[in-house]
């Protein structure tokens, strides 16, 4: 079985638009270590632990990879299914996406990122709306300048979204 045809168990996982008082969204730019050339920007999250619900994982996430303590998350704005390659692997996930807002853009905690974050991580960057929509690296989801301006109008869906890519 070749692996473009293999089947790969999905990995669930939970990420968070996190908006700061200003409504600037923080991204994460990180890299292939594999491929540096391909690159992106991501809302911060990831995998869930063992046992660990999607709003603790979530979290823990934000924590972990900025500093920022979350006591709480908004609602669940959409759920994003994708297949790529990372690390010459190809990889399967399902994430949930909250939305979380921030008083401060200040780290409150120590960032503890894992070996593979510090491998891949170029910066972390708070974009506002307008910034973003003329940003030309890739966007992780692609449509996130135009889910971040709908949910920055008042016009996001009242139920999760579906993406795929």
């Amino acid at each position: 079985m070749t692996a473009s045809t293999s089947t790969i168990t999905p990995r669930i996982g939970a990420r968070v638009l996190l908006l700061d008082p200003a409504d600037r969204l923080l991204l994460i730019h990180a890299l292939d270590p594999a491929d540096p050339d391909h690159h992106w920007w991501e809302l911060p999250g990831g995998g869930l632990d063992e046992g660990e619900d999607l709003h603790d994982a979530a979290r823990r996430e934000v924590a972990e990879e900025t500093g920022i303590m979350l006591p709480a998350l908004g609602r669940e704005l959409w759920v994003r299914e994708s297949r790529f390659r990372y690390k010459d692997r190809d990889h399967h996930r399902i994430e949930h996406v909250f939305l979380g807002r921030t008083p401060s853009t200040a780290p409150q905690v120590a960032l503890k990122p894992t070996e593979n974050e510090k491998a891949g991580l170029i910066e972390r960057r708070w974009w506002p709306a307008d910034e973003l929509r003329q940003c030309r690296d890739k966007l992780l989801p692609a449509t996130l300048p135009a889910l971040l301006a709908d949910l920055l109008a008042g016009r996001f869906s009242p139920t999760p979204l579906t993406l795929v890519d």
